[in-house]
């Protein structure tokens, strides 16, 4: 009696364990005009409105513990990315005095350097537990990106640009929209993310995981199935086009190579290869003849001679990288926590790195990129060995994608792409023994 009340508590909190990561998971895509809303409506509260997913995992964090401790799987902590992670967390504790940039930038940067990675390991805790909720995760997923990805097609065709105005949106938020290079011809959306350049990056990830499982498919009979796959595949492609992220673009077009490399390899002959080779140096050299026009100067290279800006996003983009370079050299042990990014802003000194390693320098040092590096790289080696499934080579395919975003743009700091990507890792790496025993 005692014992099977025992697990009947077991068996809740793991139910609700599960439903929090699937709150996250599925609501992190509303993230923004979540917060900027209810911030708005409730200003008093605006920080707490904004953490709720950081609350929430620090909620299901105790209760993975216990629920490691009644089953007796505490081995599940020794995965080496696992205690990579634990390490990472502690070297940001460690560094929370140095250089101390005051509470609110120290805090927002633990939450913004750790949240990603805290995601992963609560979910691949979930998932070595209860393998069986991978599906799960993957239609909320699914349903996620239908969210995104059709509201963001009713903003290029129908939808006013403005229309997150109505809501709070504004310059002291997020902005409505944005620009390329203050040309009001080339109008960049937002969708429901924090801004053009991660709805690119999401949209990108999305149009990955959908190439990969139709070329995993050998046939989809499934009408619905067919027909999500169909809505996703063309919403996915005009937002990242109205996105104008060219980094987007171009981790999509990699990805997706990649992708089409790796199940298509053996089945095509060296002729066909061949082909393809040099019809993109065909379509290159197309590109390099019209250089000149206006499409490729503001979409392509974003040199609009007409902008108000005196510095254009190139210029930018090459400023921040040569001053992050710098400061990296300088600072072994990083500037503090809660020195760069949007947690800066919160103290003394803003200090934008349009880099995501240099970025994860700048908070954390050597050390804590190094550690960075090791887990990133981890998760890729584990997911390559597992690409004969659909979602493993996926999310490998788009990890080298957005890591090339991450040249550019620190792209694990938003919210919604660093939770998806890693926590779609986590899935995949937590049911790594059902996928290989499915494969044998």
């Amino acid at each position: 009696m005692v014992a099977n009340k025992k697990q009947n508590t077991i068996g809740i909190i793991g139910k609700i364990y599960i439903g929090i990561l699937l709150v996250i998971f599925g609501g992190i895509v509303l993230h923004a005009p979540l917060s900027v809303g209810f911030g708005t409506l409730f200003p008093d509260y605006s920080l707490l409105i904004k953490s709720w997913k950081e609350v929430l995992m620090f909620v299901s964090g105790f209760m993975a513990l216990y629920l490691l401790y009644k089953t007796k799987r505490f081995n599940i902590l020794r995965d080496p990315i696992i205690i990579a992670i634990a390490i990472y967390a502690f070297l940001h504790l460690l560094l929370l005095f140095y250089m101390n940039q005051g509470l609110n930038s120290s805090v927002a940067g633990l939450l913004i350097n750790l949240r990603y990675l805290l995601f992963f390991a609560l979910v691949y805790i979930a998932i070595k537990l209860y393998p069986n909720y991978r599906k799960l995760f993957i239609q909320v997923g699914v349903a996620g990106a239908l969210i995104v990805l059709i509201f963001g097609l009713l903003q290029v065709l129908i939808l006013p640009h403005d229309l997150l105005k109505y809501i709070g949106y504004n310059i002291n938020t997020i902005s409505p929209y944005l620009t390329v290079d203050q040309n009001q011809e080339f109008i960049r959306i937002n969708s429901t993310l924090r801004g053009p350049n991660p709805l690119g990056a999401y949209a990108g990830l999305v149009l990955t995981l959908l190439v990969a499982v139709i070329a995993k498919s050998k046939y989809i009979k499934d009408k619905w199935q067919l027909t999500t796959i169909s809505i996703l595949l063309v919403c996915g492609l005009v937002v990242l086009w109205a996105s104008y992220s060219r980094s987007a673009m171009i981790a999509t077009a990699v990805a997706i190579f990649i992708v089409l490399a790796v199940t298509m390899f053996k089945k095509m002959s060296t002729k066909k290869w061949i082909i393809i080779g040099i019809l993109m140096v065909l379509i290159s050299g197309g590109l390099f003849m019209i250089r000149g026009t206006s499409f490729i100067s503001n979409v392509i290279l974003h040199e609009n001679p007409n902008g108000d800006s005196s510095v254009n996003s190139n210029e930018g983009h090459t400023i921040s990288l040569i001053d992050g370079y710098i400061q990296l050299l300088r600072q072994p042990l990083g500037a503090g926590i809660g020195s760069t990014g949007s947690a800066s802003i919160m103290g003394n000194k803003s200090e934008i790195i349009e880099n995501q390693y240099l970025f994860v320098a700048h908070e954390v040092g050597w050390l804590g990129l190094a550690l960075f590096l090791f887990i990133f790289v981890s998760i890729m080696i584990r997911l390559w060995k597992l690409r004969d499934d659909w979602l493993a080579l996926g999310v490998f395919a788009s990890g080298i994608g957005l890591a090339l975003i991450g040249i550019l743009l620190p792209v694990w700091v938003d919210d919604t792409v660093g939770i998806i990507w890693w926590g779609l890792a986590a899935i995949v790496l937590g049911s790594r023994h059902q996928i290989q025993k499915k494969g044998l």
